[in-house]
Parts: structure tokens; sequence; C-alpha cells
């Protein structure tokens, strides 16, 4: 294999974020692994120092990886990058903040692009929670919800990946406190609540510090809860514009489908009747049923066959999406996933359900070959 000097893609690598290829000795051994940090410029120095190596093969852009990949290699690539974002996004306060976001944000767009039914399956269907903490994983999720339905509106691109920032950033100056308030058992303090009110000035603050200066982007994120009646916060603006009223949409939408403390996530069927019978008349809304439908990907449904499983795949009608049937109709566990396509009479949705913990014996690697 190709070797290159770790020193020629030094630009490459942020100290205190995972590495994004594998470091190699002089000889070719691996020496560091792919996501390993390094928390010092020091530690940096020391391997520039040494001569160390990177493989060619490597340093192909995550977007054309993404492009190659197989469809099986996808879930694997979407849990890789998704943390890649969650460790940027929590890594406001530090020094590069505002590159290191850049640097991770294209394969994710990537990812969606590749395949819009496995992009909706992360948020409905959120695997390994424990590694994220509730903040981010709902800043990710909001934002990919974000730029699928800017997509879905017609919005241009610069657009749909400003909107997508816009999602992610948003609540960057209460990730820690959003993970507190989703656990705790008694009621909001009165502190929490003032951080609650007071978080989309100080979140615009925190990206001005970053050096962010795009002007859409910073409003977007101090408006995202104004609304047009006034009743918003924390100014009570009656124009929060088209970015900040899409991403409070896509914030709704997905605090409903992420458990809290003494409630449980709420199906994604029931999810999206809400936000219909609530505010359907505006396009934003409608595009953002549409988009995720009834029984989105990652939606654990019961079968008129009897049989349970999961849905893969948007179908081509809201209501005939294809499913992974993982148990038989007497409940016992299938050995491999078998495709059904509920359009057919015989494998219609009856019922939308919990998983009971199957996707984590079966992983949606062995689910999208099927979809």
């Amino acid at each position: 294999m190709p070797y290159s000097l770790l020193s020629a893609v030094k630009h490459r690598i942020s100290v205190g974020l995972g590495l994004p290829f594998n470091v190699y000795k002089q000889d070719a051994t691996l020496l560091l692994a792919r996501g390993q940090v390094l928390s010092s410029q020091a530690e940096l120095d020391a391997l520039l120092q040494r001569g160390a190596l990177v493989d060619l093969a490597d340093l192909q852009s995550p977007c054309e990886l993404i492009r190659l990949a197989s469809p099986e290699q996808l879930p694997a690539i979407w849990r890789q990058s998704l943390q890649e974002l969650g460790a940027a996004l929590s890594a406001s306060s530090r020094p590069g903040f505002a590159q290191a976001l850049d640097d991770v944000t294209p394969a994710v767009l990537s990812l969606i692009e590749r395949d819009r039914d496995l992009a909706i399956f992360q948020i409905i269907k959120a695997s390994d929670k424990a590694s994220v903490q509730y903040g981010v994983r709902h800043a990710l999720h909001c934002a990919i919800t974000s730029f699928l339905v800017a997509q879905r509106l017609g919005w241009s691109d610069s657009e749909a990946h400003k909107v997508f920032k816009v999602a992610l950033t948003m609540d960057i100056s209460i990730l820690e406190l959003q993970g507190q308030m989703a656990e705790q058992t008694t009621p909001i303090t009165p502190a929490q609540r003032a951080a609650v009110l007071s978080h989309p000035e100080r979140s615009e603050q925190i990206l001005v510090l970053a050096g962010i200066t795009d002007s859409e982007w910073l409003l977007a994120v101090a408006r995202h809860h104004e609304t047009p009646d006034g009743t918003g916060y924390p100014k009570g603006c009656r124009e929060p514009g088209d970015l900040a009223t899409l991403v409070q949409r896509a914030d709704t939408y997905t605090a409903m489908l992420n458990p809290r403390h003494g409630r449980a996530a709420m199906a994604a069927d029931r999810a999206g009747r809400m936000m219909f019978m609530q505010d359907g008349s505006h396009p934003m809304t409608a595009a953002l049923v549409k988009e995720f439908g009834l029984y989105p990907p990652g939606c654990f449904v019961r079968l008129a066959s009897g049989e349970t499983g999961v849905v893969v795949k948007r179908g081509a009608s809201v209501m005939t999406p294809i499913v992974a049937a993982l148990s038989s109709p007497f409940g016992t566990s299938l050995a491999h996933p078998i495709r059904r396509d509920t359009a057919e009479r015989g494998y219609c949705i009856h019922a939308v359900l919990g998983d009971h913990g199957q996707l984590e014996r079966l992983p949606a690697d062995a689910l999208m070959t099927l979809a």
C-alpha cells in the first residue's frame, strides 16, 4: 500500500477530536487507529517528528468513500460519522470548532443523499444511545430532519446545508442541561428555566466566539423559539424567518420521538398525526409529515400476518412501506429477517409497537440488504 507522511496532511487533524484516519509507524505497522483522540499538541508534534505515515487509501474524501460503499457498509459509516459530528459539537469551546464542524458535516450530508431512508432510520431507531448524550443526539436528529424537509420543500443546496447547521447548533449552550432535564424526576428549577429561556441568545454568542460570521445562521439560532404571534422567546419577535421556523418544527417532532425519564418515546405514527393536527396547514409541517410518513424507517410494527418487524424503506404510499420481518406470527425470532411489502394485503400494517430490544439483537447492517 502507498503511504504519505503524516506531516503532509496534518491540517486534517484537530487536537481533542478523533483522528480521521489510521496512523502507521515507519515500518507500516499500525500505531494509532482512526477515531483515537490526540489530547495535546505535544502528542501531535511527537508523531510528526517520528515520521508517522498515513495510508493514501485513507485519504480519499469521506464523500467519495460513501458513494462507493455497499449498502451493508452504510450503517457502520453512519455510526462513525455521527460520533465524529457529535464529538465536534461537544467541543464548541475549543479552538478550531468552526473548522471541525465543517470537516465532519459533509460526510453526514453525503450519507443522507446516498440513502434517505437510512437517514430517517437514524432518527426513529437511534442506536448506541449510551454513547451519545441526550442533547447531542437531539441536535443530530433535528439537523437531519431539517435537511430532509428543506430538500422536500425545494430549497437550494446552500439553504439546505445552512438549515442543517442551524439545527445542529441552535441548542449548543444547553447540551448538558438537556441531558440533565431528560433524566431528572423533579420539576424544572428556576435556574434551569432561566437557562432555557436565554439559550437562543447564548448559543448565538458561542457561535460568534467560535468565529461563525454567517448572519443568517446566527439570526436563525437566536430566533429558533420565536413565533409569528409574538408568544415565543426570548424577545417575542414576530418574524423568526424560514430557517428558524423550519428547525423549530424539526425540534418539536424529534423531541416527541426521544424518550425522557418517565416518558417513553412517542410512536412515529402518533407523532406525525399530532404534528399534522396541530399545524398541518403550514407547508413546512405538511412537508415534514409527508417526508417521514406514518410508518417511517426504524418504526417497529405488527403485520396482518401476525409477524413483527421493522420498517426499512418507505413505499409507494405513506401506508405501504417495506418491512423486515423479525419474528413469526407465534412470536418466534426468525433466524434471518424476511422482506415484506406491506402493499400486499396479507402483510399490511396492523399496529405500531415498541421494539422490545430486537434491533439490538439484529443491527441495521443486517436489515439494509432487504430495503
